[in-house]
């Protein structure tokens, strides 16, 4: 399946800024398959009423003119707008603040945020980013594999900041096979790629060794971000893509579209953990004292929430219509006054690494013993027979020991069997510890997942507490809305 937005997904992010001009595409290429968008965009058009000029680019066919539906709203075909538009283009001084880009959340539940970004904020932290951190600059040809739905999108254009050549990937990073990312880092002669935690996985699992099938000399960097990156993933970049380019495993948001943390020229590379935190960056892990409820501090060697303790210049400007700010305060700064709580479990660990190990609101608690999500996905989709995996705990109102229980989607050809159950809880026994093993493990036909890519843990443990899928996961923030329909069909059947 594409990973496309569905038509509401995009009215509830488009509708809620009231735009006056949409420029939209009649279609794609996904792999092989060309896929029409033009009945899609009719539909968002017909529910933008603000709308009143279209800019539209034919991609699949040339001699398209526009979509249907459009009668009333003046049409420009992006080949006629204007013969050079640099003859046109007039640049106007802003302040630092001035509104530059809408960037939206997941939206799993409830509406997506509108999250504004200012172009003083973004244009510093992606600078000092780009040109401190990863050491990019005009020698440099750069790419980060992204659809334009994800903040790493807005991060690779902006390595035209430091001069770099950006290169750019359309369509489907597996056709025709898995190779092929890699191919084309050899073929663009790419000095830094970036992609996802799971592609590389996915890569070490089919046992791809990329570095000797193709040219990769020219690589002195490879990114990771969406996910936690193992320790078995820093490895088989080694060993499998470049044993001479920095593993830069990094960690931020679409609310700040920018990293926290991550790796810079200065700093070793650690097996499973982040370098450190980025300069002038204040990333702390905080805890909650003992002493009382709501004293929190930082700690060294343990984990805590993921905080930025001073401002930095990419957090976000506000929210779209949030004009007292409520909204925004409520988001980040409501549970710890006065820092900003990410929502991510971390370790700062005393040489200055961090090792993230999933979702503050995902947390598995087990007798007690906080357990990280990341790390049950690391050893069970290690799997050959696994594809998927998702964890949620539901604790016991009455102070026990709560239900662990674990979802997986099999690999293709693979069909459930007894012995499956068994091979996990063993794994997870002999890898993790006895608290890992799963009270119910559940095999699904596939998991949910947004957008871009992240795991829905909540929505899942909300489900199976009662929860209608409805009230608890908008559709159009799913890469594939049916697979909720295993685990809502689960949950049901507990009763």
């Amino acid at each position: 399946m594409a990973p496309e937005f569905g038509t509401q997904s995009v009215v509830d992010r488009l509708g809620q800024i009231e735009p006056r001009v949409l420029m939209v595409v009649d279609g794609y290429q996904y792999g092989a398959k060309p896929v029409s968008r033009e009945a899609e965009v009719a539909e968002v058009l017909a529910a933008l009423p603000t709308v009143t000029g279209v800019i539209h680019l034919p991609y699949l066919d040339a001699a398209s003119t526009g979509p249907a539906g459009t009668d009333s709203r003046h049409t420009v075909l992006w080949a006629d707008l204007h013969p050079d538009l640099r003859e046109v283009v007039a640049f106007e001084p802003v302040p630092f603040d001035h509104p530059l880009y809408v960037l939206f959340s997941s939206g799993t539940t409830g509406l997506p945020k509108a999250i504004l970004h200012g172009h003083g904020g973004i244009t510093l932290g992606h600078a000092a980013a780009l040109a401190l951190f990863t050491d990019l600059g005009p020698e440099d040809r750069f790419s980060w594999f992204s659809t334009t739905g994800w903040m790493m999108w807005n991060y690779l254009v902006s390595g035209l900041l430091v001069g770099s050549t950006v290169v750019l990937f359309d369509g489907n990073p597996a056709h025709p096979s898995l190779l092929s990312q890699w191919e084309l880092a050899a073929d663009a002669e790419l000095t830094y790629y970036g992609t996802s935690a799971p592609f590389l996985m996915t890569c070490r699992k089919e046992g791809l060794s990329p570095g000797s099938a193709v040219d990769l000399s020219r690589l002195r960097g490879v990114g990771s971000t969406g996910a936690p990156l193992p320790a078995e993933g820093f490895r088989w970049v080694h060993e499998a893509v470049s044993s001479t380019a920095q593993i830069g495993s990094m960690s931020g948001g679409t609310d700040v579209c920018n990293a926290f943390v991550g790796v810079t020229p200065l700093t070793p590379v650690w097996e499973g953990e982040i370098s450190a935190r980025l300069p002038g960056i204040g990333v702390e892990a905080y805890a909650e004292s003992t002493l009382g409820a709501g004293d929190w501090s930082p700690v060294v060697d343990e984990v805590g929430e993921l905080v930025i303790t001073r401002p930095m210049p990419s957090m976000p400007v506000g929210f779209w219509g949030d004009e007292d700010g409520s909204r925004y305060h409520s988001a980040y700064f409501e549970e710890i006054p006065g820092v900003w709580r990410h929502g991510d479990w971390v370790t700062v660990t005393s040489r200055g690494s961090l090792v993230i190990t999933g979702r503050s609101d995902a947390t598995l608690n087990r007798g007690g013993v906080r357990l990280g999500t990341s790390e049950f996905y690391r050893v069970v989709e290690e799997l050959p027979e696994v594809k998927d995996s998702l964890v949620v705990h539901l604790e016991d109102p009455a102070g026990g020991a709560g239900e662990l229980v674990l979802f997986v989607s099999l690999a293709p050809g693979v069909a459930a069997s007894e012995d499956l159950p068994r091979r996990i809880a063993g794994v997870l026994r002999s890898r993790l510890s006895p608290r890992h093993v799963p009270d119910t493990l559940q095999v699904v036909r596939a998991l949910p997942r947004t957008l871009s890519g992240k795991k829905l843990e909540v929505p899942v443990k909300k489900i199976l507490r009662g929860a209608p899928p409805e009230d608890v996961v908008a559709a159009g923030a799913l890469d594939d809305p049916s697979a909720l329909a295993d685990i809502a069909a689960y949950a049901a059947s507990r009763g």
